[in-house]
């Protein structure tokens, strides 16, 4: 048994690990916590958004021809920027439907698999690395992507079953992680915030069609908000490496770091699930968890002086 901070993410395609908590990723593990991002789909009925890539249509098809492959090239350098582990689940992307009424999803894809089945690989994944930390997708998925939303369902199926030594008694010893937390990547007052900085400096804000739809978007409660500003180049660099889905001219990058780092700071969250006691809001996903850990590490350290054998190193 070791007591270091183990965080787990999980996402539905490449990509989404470097837009939603990214810079949260990067100063975790610079912290020296260990960080594994779990990739669900291999985002392979992903569109090409950038329209760099778009002008040469041979250019296009050469892509589209082996985009699977592409965007798990474009994974792994956005992964050695993070400086994150990574795996996947091994799930057919589910596309995005479009139409109305909506088409049919394809057979086969990650939406449409049974939420028992699909939560075993994950369960396996947890039991293995012993995340105390688990972040994904709210109920909505963020957005309504099928894949979202599925990836939503098997993480909390996941974080519910991974302790129970009756559920999936074959995807290795249970595991019970202690916090669950759903990204917040935006909110109408983040938004607000850097529009109204970008408007204060004289400078042309990117957020003024976003504002139009403020009515529609969904209130989230953040509970937790944890300082992230001096990594946002870094997780704009892991950004940028998945070349396919990311237009690098595009109205995210429009706005200054240095203005982000002077209205919102942080990245945030909800706090869905906690198993231990912490008081919020929090600035730290490890909030509880530190303490938690303290003092399993002292119960097993005083067991000792007792006469029993601790793992080694843990008491030294």
């Amino acid at each position: 048994m070791t007591h270091e901070l183990r965080l787990m993410t999980v996402h539905a395609h490449p990509d989404d690990e470097s837009s939603k908590g990214a810079a949260t990723s990067i100063r975790y593990v610079r912290e020296g916590v260990d960080v594994l991002v779990v990739t669900c789909t291999d985002g392979s009925r992903g569109d090409i958004l950038n329209p760099q890539l778009k002008k040469d249509p041979a250019v296009q098809a050469a892509i589209e021809a082996e985009l699977p492959e592409v965007r798990r090239r474009e994974m792994d350098a956005a992964r050695a920027i993070l400086g994150v582990r990574q795996e996947w689940l091994g799930f057919v992307d589910s596309g995005l439907p479009e139409g109305d009424p909506l088409p049919p999803l394809p057979p086969g894809c990650f939406a449409l698999q049974d939420l028992h089945t699909a939560a075993e690989p994950l369960v396996r994944l947890i039991r293995q690395q012993r995340p105390q930390v688990i972040v994904t997708y709210n109920e909505n998925g963020g957005y309504p992507h099928p894949d979202h939303i599925m990836t939503h369902k098997v993480t909390v199926a996941a974080f519910d079953a991974a302790g129970d030594p009756d559920k999936y008694p074959d995807a290795g010893e249970p595991w019970q992680p202690l916090k669950l937390y759903y990204d917040v990547a935006w909110s109408i007052a983040r938004i607000e915030a850097e529009h109204q900085e970008m408007l204060d400096r004289g400078l042309e804000s990117p957020y003024w069609e976003l504002l139009k739809e403020r009515e529609g978007w969904p209130q989230r409660e953040i509970t937790t908000r944890v300082p992230v500003g001096e990594h946002f180049e870094t997780r704009d660099a892991a950004l940028k490496a998945h070349a396919t889905q990311i237009d690098p001219d595009g109205p995210f990058f429009r706005t200054p770091n240095d203005i982000r780092r002077a209205v919102w700071p942080t990245e945030d969250f909800e706090l869905a699930r906690s198993l231990i006691d912490t008081t919020l809001p929090e600035d730290d996903l490890f909030a509880g968890v530190r303490e938690y850990e303290a003092a399993a590490r002292a119960a097993v350290c005083d067991h000792s002086e007792q006469g029993a054998h601790e793992p080694a190193g843990m008491c030294s």
